[in-house]
Parts: C-alpha cells; sequence; structure tokens
C-alpha cells in the first residue's frame, strides 16, 4: 500500500536513480531526472504565486516532458488539466474559458493565441528542467485536493472537468498494485492513450509508483501500420494497456503473438466494450499471458471492476462480464426511479466509494444531476446499464442515452453491436440510426470492415444477415444497410468514432 503517489515516484528515484522511467523510442529518461525536472519546474510554479485553486493546462504528447510536468505541477501544489496536441484548437480555447487556468505549460507548440493566460513555452520550460535546485515538497497536491482535471467530451454542448483528487487517485493505483492484478514488479508498460484520455492512469499510474518504466508509443507510430508493427517488437513490453479497438488493429498483424513477445505478461483493457471474439482471439495468440477487462467512467478514476478473461469466462459468457467491484466500491443497480432492482435485472449503475469524484469543475449544475445523496450516500448516476449477476459478476448492456426506438421497438445500439462483433464475416463493426425529417430513427445502419472474402457486397450482406437471423439476435435488431469500409473512424482515445459515423450517416 502506498500513502502518498508523489512521494513513491521521488522514492524510487532517491533508492534507485538510475532505474528507467520512461522510454520514448528508445529515448530513455531515469527517475533520477523525472525528480530533477519536476523539482526545477515546482520551484518555477512557486515562483508565479498563482492562487492554490487555479489548475494549470498542460498541452502536449506522449513525451517525458509530459510526465515530469504533471508531476512537477502536482509537486507545487496544483492540478493539472491534460491537453492532447491532436485535440481541435477549439477544444483548447474552450477548456481555457472554463478552467480559469492560472497558466499554461506548452510541452508542445500552442497553435492558437490564448489571451490573458500566462504560458511557459516548451524553450523556457527546457531552460527550467536543466536549473538545478533543491525542492522541498513540502506542499504537493494530497488528500481530497484535486490531482488531476480530465475533459470529457460529453454528449451534448460544452466539455466537463472531471476532477479527480489524490485520495481519489490513491485508491485506484492502490488496486491496480492489488492481487486483484498481480502486475509483474517493475513492469515495462505500453503507454499508447493519450495523456488527457484518463485510460493512460492505467499505464502511468501503478508503473510509476512501482517503479517500472513507461514505454511510449506515440500517435504517429499508430497511425502508420507498417511502423507500428515494426516498433512494437522492439518494446520488450511486459504490461498491455489499451482500448479493445486498438487491440483489434494490433491482431491484424499474424506475428502479434506469444512466441514474438515472449515478455508480455498482462492485457488491460478499459474504455469500451471487450467483445468475446478479441478476447477469444487473444487468449489463443498468447495463451501463456492474464487477461483483464475493467470498466469504469473517467468520474469513479479509470476503473472500478476487474475480470480475468480465463478459458472458463469465454465458455460461459457469450457476452464478456465487466467483472467484479474493487473491494472499496459499492455498485448498485437501480430503475428509473432509482429503485435498487432484483439480481439479474438490468437498470442503470450507481457508483460509490473512495474513488468518486467531487464533480465537475465550475460546473454545479452538471455536478448536482450527475452526483446525487441515495438513501444517505453520495452516489455517481454513471448512465451505463448494467447486469447484477449472483456470483457478484456485473454485466455491461450499454448507455442510457444510446438507446433508440425503432418501429416501437426499444433497441441498445451497442447489444447490436456485439452481435456484430461475433459475426463470422465481419472483423469490426457498429450500428448507427439515421434519422428521417421529424428526428425519428427511420433506420439501423451498420459500418463493417469485413474479413476478406470474395463476394459482392449484395453476397456479403445476406450472408451476414442469414448469420445473425439464424443466431439470438432479434428481427428487429437486425441492420436495415450495411456499408463496408476498409477501417472505421477513431478518436484520438482510441475508440471508434461513433459520433462521426452517426454525423455521416445522416449528413
Amino acid at each position: 500500500m502506498i500513502d502518498n503517489l508523489i512521494t513513491a515516484i521521488d522514492q524510487v528515484a532517491v533508492t534507485t536513480p538510475d532505474r528507467l522511467a520512461y522510454d520514448d523510442l528508445g529515448q530513455t529518461q531515469t527517475y533520477a531526472t523525472l525528480k530533477r525536472a519536476s523539482d526545477a519546474l515546482a520551484a518555477a510554479i512557486d515562483a508565479l504565486q498563482l492562487p492554490r485553486e487555479a489548475p494549470i493546462l498542460v498541452y502536449g504528447g506522449q513525451t517525458f516532458e509530459m510526465m515530469a510536468t504533471f508531476l512537477g505541477v502536482v509537486k507545487s501544489g496544483h492540478a493539472y488539466v491534460p491537453i492532447d496536441t491532436h485535440s481541435p484548437l477549439e477544444r483548447l480555447t474552450t477548456i481555457n474559458y472554463i478552467a480559469h487556468p492560472g497558466a499554461v505549460i506548452a510541452v508542445a507548440s500552442l497553435q492558437t493565441e490564448l489571451p490573458n493566460t500566462t504560458v511557459i513555452t516548451l524553450d523556457r520550460l527546457r531552460t527550467i528542467f536543466k536549473t538545478p535546485v533543491t525542492y522541498q515538497v513540502d506542499h504537493a497536491v494530497t488528500g481530497d485536493e484535486t490531482y488531476y482535471i480530465i475533459f470529457t467530451s460529453g454528449t451534448t454542448g460544452k466539455p466537463k472537468g472531471v476532477q479527480i483528487s489524490h485520495a481519489n487517485l490513491l485508491s485506484y493505483v492502490n488496486w491496480m498494485l492489488s492481487d486483484d492484478f498481480a502486475l509483474p514488479a517493475a513492469p515495462r508498460t505500453l503507454a499508447q492513450a493519450p495523456y488527457s484520455f484518463d485510460l493512460s492512469v492505467m499505464d502511468w499510474g501503478p508503473t510509476l509508483a512501482s517503479g517500472g518504466t513507461l514505454v511510449a508509443l506515440p500517435k504517429k507510430v499508430t497511425d502508420n501500420f507498417k511502423g507500428l508493427f515494426e516498433t512494437l517488437p522492439q518494446m520488450r513490453l511486459n504490461v498491455w494497456v489499451s482500448t479493445p479497438s486498438f487491440m483489434d488493429i494490433c491482431l491484424l498483424e499474424p506475428t502479434f503473438d506469444g512466441k514474438h513477445y515472449p515478455d508480455l505478461q498482462r492485457f488491460l483493457f478499459c474504455g469500451e466494450e471487450l467483445t468475446h471474439a478479441t478476447a477469444e482471439n487473444l487468449h489463443q495468440r498468447f495463451p501463456q499471458a492474464r487477461i483483464f477487462n475493467t470498466y469504469g467512467p473517467t468520474e469513479t478514476t479509470v476503473a472500478v471492476t476487474q475480470v480475468e478473461i480465463t478459458p472458463q469466462i469465454l465458455a460461459d459468457y457469450p457476452r464478456l462480464p465487466i467483472g467484479y467491484a474493487k473491494e472499496d466500491t459499492k455498485l448498485t443497480v437501480v430503475d428509473e426511479h432509482l429503485n435498487e432492482v432484483p439480481t439479474g435485472t438490468e437498470g442503470e449503475i450507481l457508483i460509490s466509494g473512495p474513488s468518486m469524484s467531487k464533480g465537475y469543475l465550475h460546473n454545479p449544475d452538471k455536478t448536482a444531476s450527475a452526483f446525487i445523496d441515495w438513501h444517505g450516500t453520495r452516489v455517481y448516476r454513471s448512465g451505463d446499464l448494467g447486469v447484477a449477476l449472483d456470483n457478484g459478476l456485473f454485466m455491461y448492456r450499454g448507455r442510457t442515452d444510446f438507446q433508440i426506438k425503432l418501429h416501437g421497438y426499444r433497441i441498445e445500439l451497442e447489444e447490436v453491436n456485439h452481435y456484430l462483433s461475433q459475426e463470422d464475416h465481419i472483423q469490426v463493426g457498429v450500428a448507427v440510426p439515421r434519422y428521417d425529417q421529424n428526428h425519428k430513427v427511420s433506420q439501423l445502419v451498420a459500418w463493417v470492415v469485413p474479413i476478406q472474402h470474395e463476394m459482392t457486397a449484395l453476397a456479403l450482406t445476406k450472408a451476414i444477415k442469414e448469420t445473425l437471423q439464424g443466431g439470438d439476435m432479434m428481427e428487429y435488431m437486425i441492420p436495415q444497410r450495411f456499408v463496408y469500409k476498409d477501417s472505421l473512424p477513431m478518436t484520438p482515445n482510441g475508440k471508434v468514432d461513433i459520433k462521426s459515423i452517426i454525423a455521416e450517416v445522416n449528413h
């Protein structure tokens, strides 16, 4: 158990200063360098005399300088707001407007002006990092003070800044370091998710706390399949963290298997549903590795459930469970009136526990609607549909806002996607609604990346529909139209970009 994340990371630098903290395509940095750089930045931030409650925006990619900046910011007693370089400029200015930051640290070159905001440029930052200081870490972020703020995209309107405290983060990291995952000691962990996506906390949190090495895989590499499959074998990874969508890309390479990656011992998934087909394929490729499915909203610090996907789980569950609740956290399934429903009944998942956020930055209305008092306990309304099973496992059933009505039938889009993912001709597929002029759903359209075949589109559609009709899928759930693609659009966070598909289908 660790009781202070900042102290734990610094302690690695004190006891084993030459241990590698970061590996960016072969450019390595030690824990000693991480401590020196973050101490120097903390001293420079102190000199600005910013209000303690003012967060600091940190703009950049997957670099060592970003990680050193995060640590320097929290050592100085401020929360940081990570913004990825692949974010639209409008998002950067919107977050700047909402967050009222004390400063912006441009770890990459800013492509826009931020009026009335103090900006520390990359040149200035590098000068700071090289300035020797003796720094006393005596006013760092602690307890219920905010450690980081991640802005979620939000289904409508402006993004919401989820505040995660040091205490929230400790609850999560200590769980990751527990026997629930049994991670290897001081692992080399894949850092592929952007730091503006809270999935990245799953890689850097437990890894840096335990003296491991973050092995960065930047977007410029993942966007180039040839470069990706040349780079991956050289990374010598022990722990893999990604969305299932990114894993689907990697499984396209026949040599992505245990024989070619003998050090890879753990696969950790979060961010979207892990399909049975993906998990089964991965299990066959890496029979000696352990695969974990996890679930959790950003508002409850990355993840709150886990289950190891064993051969038995694969045999027992055609749609995979999201796991057991972590020990200090309670998940409750309720109906639309917030009454608890019996085991085996679908409803909305409420979450409570020490990793639950205090709410959204400068947004009391959204905070009040999402974080509620339920029978004397503060809980987060996830907006996720789920089912609690008798054995303590939870099943995910989709989003309350991803339900549609078509010809009078209520359809869960993610349930349709589950069936599509199991179909033999489909590599990956998603279903989206097409709306008529009265904004009612008129058609269900599937975008599909097919497995290589010699059929015409008409014959392929006929074969897919016949398979779906012959299985467990209700006829009204089968998409009326199939559109075939070489690949599906992805968000910067590595998820299938459902919103852009809906927008194009309804253009």
